[in-house]
């Protein structure tokens, strides 16, 4: 009786708040789009030119909107931004790789076999001779699903090999989420989980249906330049190692020492598996990591609320995008990133412009606009790390990572997949509106963690990235799928992502409305939104919830 109760009166207060929602405008939109993925800008690469011009930007249009500025603290007055320390390492030259097999050394080449990232623990010189190789099946430790690929494996000076993905990715069933990734199936997991273990190195096995990529991602992103936020203990988070091999080489160094790869891999996907050495064998790489400390800024407005100053909604979109690179067939060298995610920036300013003309919400709400999202979703990663506001009184992250600049759809999503009360007041709220949910189509993607509320939902505060929708109120779903692989294959990441005089942002403005919405229906109430309880967040989320009234 409870529970029907409490849905009557939200579905009462969503129906007032509908009622007074500002006006979004589309074209004022549109304009912010124009004016941050101009060529001015120079594709807002972090630490660069282009930076400046787009914190004095967002900085002076939060302030215009009659915002506050949320940042650092500096002689007791809070800035605009958060600065954002980032490391930054290379290898220097050509690694010199190798394995060990019964004594005899078989090179290995960087970007074919075996990709190598730069030391992120802090390493300037890597020296590794023959390191053990332990199979440790997916790298899964999940206390709340009675799951530990582990088993008290002594890792110290060896390296971890593991599986990408979850247990459950070959069979669609079991104690995960199906064909739905996990947190547990992402690499970066993987890695943080080796170094809690101690294991000198990660090595990930890739295949490309579990990864969702092929070997040549995997190659061009991990043999480059590496970033990662300034940690004060970074060997914590990274062991020494970090890389990837093809599944061609983990077969036969399996076969080499004896084992036999399929029948391991099937013995992972139960709770009973057990670490397996690969007697004989281990891992050699020499390498100096050349690394330096650069400074990019998040830009942080802030709503005081009238009641609760202390709890915190956060809306946010990262401002960054790639910069200048090498020039494409027409000579251009501007990556403008105009949806990624100059769109998403610019629907943060005109949200703030609501929210700032309307009634004062009695929960504080912060306009957190965030760098180097590109680079590994760092300015967020940094924020959740050292946040301007407590994450035990923060109420829910919405985060907005490219918007419709076409008419509005009938449906929307989140990006991924994901169990959480914010996504059921979400639903309720779009669907006053008429909006259906349709839920991720490649949930074994994992797309949920490839977005900047993920740092925030990892340590436990409930978040998500709304997506719009491809059912297009002109034109329906082919017209909408058109529109995005047109998108994916002649602009994403690419130097054709540019402001188009044609987009009205309508969607996008409607879009607003919707999460407007839901965040005064957040800020003007009692309500904790938490995961189920089967996440793999909600143990973090329950830990702090002393800290909250």
């Amino acid at each position: 009786m409870k529970r029907v109760m409490v849905g009557v009166l939200a579905l009462s207060v969503s129906t007032a708040l509908f009622a007074a929602t500002p006006q979004f405008d589309g074209k004022r939109i549109s304009q912010d789009v124009k004016v941050l993925a101009s060529d001015e800008y120079e594709g807002r690469g972090p630490a660069t030119a282009g930076e400046e011009k787009t914190i004095a930007y967002l900085s002076q249009q939060f302030q215009a909107a009659g915002l506050q500025p949320g940042g650092d603290l500096q002689d007791g007055k809070r800035l605009w931004t958060q600065a954002v320390p980032l490391r930054k390492a290379d290898i220097v030259g050509t690694p010199s790789l190798s394995v060990d097999v019964k004594g005899k050394a078989q090179p290995l080449t960087q970007g074919q076999e075996i990709a190598i990232r730069a030391a992120l623990d802090g390493s300037s010189t890597v020296d590794v001779r023959n390191a053990p190789l332990v199979f440790v099946g997916y790298g899964v430790n999940a206390p709340e699903r009675k799951w530990d690929d582990f088993k008290g494996v002594d890792l110290k000076g060896k390296i971890a090999v593991v599986l990408i993905n979850d247990p459950d990715f070959e069979t669609g069933k079991g104690d995960f989420d199906g064909k739905g990734m996990t947190y547990y199936g992402r690499w970066t997991y993987k890695y943080e989980e080796g170094a809690r273990q101690g294991a000198l190195g990660v090595l990930v096995v890739h295949e490309t249906a579990p990864a969702s990529y092929g070997w040549a991602t995997v190659a061009s992103s991990n043999t480059n330049t590496m970033f990662d936020v300034v940690r004060d203990q970074p060997s914590a988070s990274h062991p020494k190692i970090e890389g990837w091999i093809q599944r061609d080489l983990a077969v036969q160094l399996f076969k080499q020492s004896g084992l036999d790869f399929d029948a391991l891999k099937k013995q992972a996907q139960s709770r009973d598996f057990k670490p397996v050495v690969l007697k004989g064998e281990g891992l050699s790489a020499r390498y100096d990591v050349k690394s330096e400390v650069i400074t990019s800024h998040n830009v942080v407005a802030r709503l005081e609320g009238s009641r609760k100053p202390d709890e915190t909604l956060v809306y946010s979109a990262h401002w960054d995008h790639i910069g200048v690179g090498k020039p494409d067939a027409n000579g251009d060298t501007i990556f403008n990133g105009a949806l990624d995610n100059a769109s998403g920036t610019a629907a943060l300013l005109e949200l703030a412009r609501g929210f700032a003309a309307g009634p004062k919400p009695e929960r504080s709400v912060v306009f957190l606009a965030v760098t180097a999202e590109e680079k590994g979703l760092l300015g967020s990663e940094f924020y959740a790390s050292k946040p301007l506001y407590p994450l035990e009184k923060t109420v829910a992250v919405i985060n907005m990572d490219g918007m419709s600049p076409a008419v509005p759809s009938r449906d929307f999503g989140i990006y991924g997949t994901a169990k959480l009360e914010l996504l059921d007041d979400l639903k309720a709220v779009a669907g006053q509106r008429g909006l259906r949910y349709t839920p991720d189509p490649k949930p074994e993607a994992g797309y949920f963690f490839r977005s900047d509320h993920f740092s925030f939902a990892k340590r436990g505060v409930p978040a998500l990235s709304y997506s719009a929708g491809q059912d297009w109120e002109v034109g329906g779903v082919a017209a909408g799928k058109a529109a995005a692989d047109d998108y994916t294959a002649k602009r994403y990441h690419q130097q054709g992502d540019e402001w188009q005089p044609d987009w009205t942002f309508a969607g996008a403005a409607r879009d607003l409305s919707i999460l407007y919405t839901l965040g005064m229906q957040l800020a003007d109430s009692g309500q904790w939104p938490n995961w189920s309880a089967d996440s793999e967040f909600r143990a973090t989320r329950d830990a702090s919830a002393g800290q909250r009234k």
